[in-house]
């Protein structure tokens, strides 16, 4: 048998010849090659997964935001947002209203890394049908939350260009 060991003077590197992507539209250029970070994502709000639902929405109407961010030893485990509490709470809010947030919870949401591109999230906006993303970063660690208003932000500001 012969000598399986490769050649290093064999190799050829795939991206020696590689040509970056050109744009003719700044906006597609932005929403492609632009990290998620620059759409905004702070503040965010979090919440325990324990607390009651009645304190949830309390909070949600008090800090007049759309979305609770659900963390439990600092990691993302759920989301609750108005739509949560329109389905699974408001018909029986008596009934359900001490219970747990973790009970009416979105659980194990779908999220983005704050290295994505800045098309990740809207591609999760609309092909999941949620309209806030939470961010992460590689650690998985909670860093903040995409929102259409903050979408907009974005795309506004490279229109303008």
């Amino acid at each position: 048998m012969g000598d399986a060991t490769p050649d290093p003077d064999d190799f050829v590197d795939p991206l020696e010849n590689y040509e970056p992507r050109e744009y003719d539209d700044p906006l597609e250029e932005a929403l492609v090659e632009e990290e998620l970070t620059k759409i905004r994502h702070e503040p965010f709000t979090t919440i325990s997964p324990k607390i009651s639902i009645q304190e949830a929405v309390q909070k949600l109407a008090k800090d007049h935001i759309a979305c609770l961010l659900v963390t439990e030893n600092e990691k993302l485990v759920g989301v609750l947002a108005e739509r949560d509490v329109l389905n699974a709470v408001a018909a029986n809010y008596d009934e359900v209203k001490d219970k747990p947030v973790r009970d009416v919870m979105t659980s194990d949401p779908i999220y983005v890394y704050e290295t994505d591109s800045a098309v990740s999230a809207l591609s999760v906006m609309a092909m999941c049908g949620f309209r806030h993303v939470p961010v992460v970063d590689l650690n998985d660690n909670l860093v903040g939350i995409v929102s259409p208003q903050r979408v907009t932000e974005f795309l506004t500001a490279h229109f303008k260009r």
